[in-house]
């Protein structure tokens, strides 16, 4: 019975994100329609940001649906995607384009650090759960140990620096906006821009981002180890066969 259980869950959970076409449909589809099919040969500017848009927009919808989950992330992402649309198609200036991509990586961040005055902080979504970790284990053996007030500093540590890595991604956003986004909305050129900054922002933002939260995760991993006296393989999650 227990056994059935297991699988039925195991069934239930849904798949883990594929990165390549994560990367497709949210950088590599809209950067081509943006670059290559905004002139009146082609789509026209406000059929290709829609259509660009709608890529990201779809996906994000279609995952949150998938997951059977709604979180202020997935939400964020849409409305991001939103208010691109927004400005681009009300012909606003470059700027509020530029404070919309340092906005919504701000309020991660933030949303990040206000979590840590609840019983649920944010660090333990993206980092320490029972899908990467074996938290069963680790929280016996603290308890063993008397370790769980230090555990809660780990935990409160990794959290600035998950947020730091949102903040960082904030002011890159920024930055890549400014200096490439120049032209007004309605343009073949500004359509051509947002392109290119959505060409750009992998490499430009999500890499260093994403150094940052892995050096989270590395700090909290040493810092459980030293206080369960376990090592790596003891404390990630092994998905059972």
């Amino acid at each position: 019975m227990n056994e059935k259980v297991a699988e039925s869950q195991k069934n239930s959970e849904p798949k883990a994100e594929n990165l390549l076409i994560n990367l497709l449909i949210n950088i590599v589809a809209p950067t081509l329609i943006l670059t290559k099919l905004s002139s009146d040969d082609y789509l026209g500017t406000t059929n290709a940001i829609l259509i660009a848009l709608s890529f990201p927009f779809v996906y994000g919808l279609r995952e949150v649906l998938r997951t059977g989950r709604v979180n202020l992330f997935s939400v964020l992402g849409i409305f991001s995607t939103l208010l691109t649309g927004g400005i681009s198609l009300l012909g606003l200036a470059p700027k509020y384009l530029a404070l919309k991509e340092a906005a919504v990586p701000a309020i991660f961040g933030l949303a990040t650090l206000v979590s840590l005055k609840t019983p649920y902080p944010l660090v333990k979504t993206f980092i320490y759960n029972d899908k990467i970790l074996d938290t069963a284990t680790i929280a016996e053996t603290l308890a063993q140990k008397g370790g769980q007030a230090a555990l809660e500093s780990l935990l409160k540590v990794a959290s600035w620096m998950v947020a730091g890595s949102f903040f960082l991604s904030s002011a890159l956003n920024y930055i890549l906006a400014i200096a490439i986004v120049t032209s007004h909305p309605g343009t073949v050129e500004y359509n051509e821009q947002l392109g290119k900054m959505t060409a750009l922002s992998f490499p430009v933002i999500a890499v260093p981002a994403t150094l940052v939260m892995m050096g989270a995760m590395f700090y909290l991993f040493r810092g459980i180890m030293k206080l369960t006296g376990l090592d790596l393989e003891h404390l990630m999650k092994h998905k059972e066969k």
